[in-house]
C-alpha cells in the first residue's frame, strides 16, 4: 500500500515537473521531432525543448492504438493515449489553454498511421472525441484553432476526412503532388515528402541551384494554399537546416533534438541582431 503511494506521489510529481518545464521551454515553430517515440520519454523530452511539431507512428491491435514503428506486438503497453494525448491534455489545463504559456498557435501531432487508413481512423476517430475540446476542429466548412492540431501521414483515410462535415483531424499531403492537388484545401495543412526525392545535396559544398529552384517551387506551391512544408529524412547538419529555412522550408525534421534547437535559437538571435524589430524570437517562425 505504501509503495502504491509512493508510485502515484512520484507519477504526480513528475506531471507537475513535466508541465513547469514546458512552460519554460522557448516555443520553435520550425522545429519537428520525428518519430519521437523513439526517445527515452516521449513527447516530454520534445516539449521540454521547446519543440511545436512531434510525430508518432501508429498501428491498430484490436482497438488499441498503439505507438511502435515497425513490429507493435512487444510494444501494446505503448498507447497513444497514454503516451501523448493525455500527457498534451495535462499541459493544456495546467498552463491556462495552451501548452507553451503566451503561445496562440497550435502545435501539431502527426499521426503516422501504419496499419489500414479506414479501420485504423474509426477507432482513432472516437479516441480523439474524448480530447475534442483541446482539438482543432472542422466544423461545416469553419476550422477553429485549439492547442493541438491532428495531422494524419502515412496510411492517410482521405476519402472518410473528404466527406466529414465535422472532425478532428487533417491530412499532411504529398509535396510532391501539390503542383497538381488543387482540392481538399479545407483537409491539407501540411505537405510532405522524403528529401532525397528533391534534393541530393548532403550539405558539403553549394546547394545546386537547380535542386535549390525545384524546392522553391514546392515550397511557394504549398504555401499558396495555406500548408507548412516538411521534408523528412533530411540531413541531420546546419548546412542542411539553414538552407531548408532559408528555401522557405517551414519545419525541420529531426531526430537530434537539443541539437536543432541550440541551431533555431542562435539563427533567430542573429536575424534580431541583425534586423532589429523583429517579433519575440521565442515565438517567431524563421520563415
Amino acid at each position: 500500500m505504501r509503495r502504491t503511494c509512493f508510485n502515484a506521489a512520484m507519477a504526480v510529481f513528475c506531471l507537475l515537473f513535466s508541465c513547469r518545464a514546458f512552460a519554460q521551454s522557448i516555443p520553435l515553430p520550425n522545429a519537428f521531432a520525428h518519430n519521437d517515440y523513439w526517445h527515452k520519454r516521449p513527447l516530454h523530452e520534445a516539449l521540454e525543448n521547446g519543440y511545436t511539431n512531434i510525430e508518432a507512428d501508429v498501428f491498430l491491435r484490436g482497438k488499441s492504438l498503439v505507438v511502435a514503428h515497425i513490429n507493435p506486438f512487444f510494444k501494446s503497453h505503448r498507447k497513444l493515449e497514454k503516451l501523448y494525448l493525455q500527457p498534451l491534455l495535462e499541459a493544456v489545463v495546467s498552463n491556462d489553454g495552451r501548452i507553451y504559456p503566451g503561445y496562440d498557435k497550435p502545435i501539431t501531432l502527426l499521426i503516422d498511421i501504419k496499419t489500414e487508413a479506414n479501420e485504423t481512423y474509426k477507432i482513432l476517430k472516437q479516441l480523439l472525441e474524448k480530447y475534442s475540446d483541446i482539438l482543432t476542429s472542422y466544423d461545416n466548412g469553419v476550422i477553429t484553432e485549439r492547442a493541438v492540431t491532428i495531422v494524419l501521414s502515412g496510411h492517410k483515410p482521405y476519402d472518410m476526412l473528404k466527406y466529414e462535415s465535422n472532425r478532428l483531424a487533417f491530412i499532411d499531403k504529398d509535396l510532391q503532388k501539390s503542383v497538381h492537388d488543387t482540392v481538399g484545401t479545407d483537409i491539407y495543412t501540411m505537405a510532405s515528402c522524403k528529401y532525397s526525392k528533391l534534393i541530393k545535396w548532403n550539405g558539403y559544398g553549394a546547394l545546386p541551384e537547380s535542386q535549390k529552384a525545384r524546392l522553391i517551387n514546392y515550397v511557394n506551391t504549398a504555401h499558396s494554399r495555406g500548408e507548412r512544408v516538411r521534408l523528412w529524412a533530411s540531413p541531420e547538419n546546419k548546412a542542411v537546416w539553414n538552407e531548408l529555412l532559408k528555401c522557405g522550408v517551414d519545419l525541420i525534421n529531426t531526430n537530434k533534438l537539443v541539437a536543432l534547437k541550440m541551431f533555431l535559437i542562435s539563427t533567430s538571435q542573429n536575424l534580431r541582431e541583425d534586423l532589429p524589430g523583429l517579433p519575440d524570437p521565442r515565438f517567431a517562425s524563421l520563415n
